[in-house]
């Protein structure tokens, strides 16, 4: 049954990444990867809630398979972020590259933490 609920969330969470990709990039019109930067630090966020919900007993595992590994984990792209990062700096826009490389990994981590917090002050 898991991995159907993986396989569902992930049929939502991929689209879902493409079309706030799409949306946040078209908003902004810069070189900087603002989609990717954002639904990875949004992913992370509701994975740290989901983690932290499930952590004091609030959030079923089916949910977390649902939402946190399938939805999450189609949501969120290390691989983009990646290439992405490399492209920038192959560019020549090497400030832009070292900003979404250490942007990137602090604001996710921080959104995550802030999900786990935030869980269980509204669960504990």
């Amino acid at each position: 049954m898991s991995v159907i609920l993986v396989a569902l969330g992930a049929a939502l969470g991929a689209p879902l990444r493409y079309l706030v990709d799409r949306a946040v990039q078209a908003r902004h019109g810069s070189a900087f990867p603002w989609g990717t930067f954002t639904v990875n630090v949004v992913g992370s966020f509701i994975l740290g809630v989901l983690i932290g919900g499930a952590a004091v007993g609030a959030v079923p595992g089916s949910l977390v398979a649902l939402l946190g590994v399938g939805l999450c984990g189609a949501l969120t792209t290390y691989s983009t972020f990646g290439y992405e990062t490399v492209r920038l700096f192959e560019a020549g826009r090497r400030f832009h590259a070292l900003f979404n490389a250490g942007a990137s990994v602090v604001a996710a981590l921080g959104a995550a933490f802030v999900g786990v917090a935030l869980a269980e002050a509204l669960w504990s």
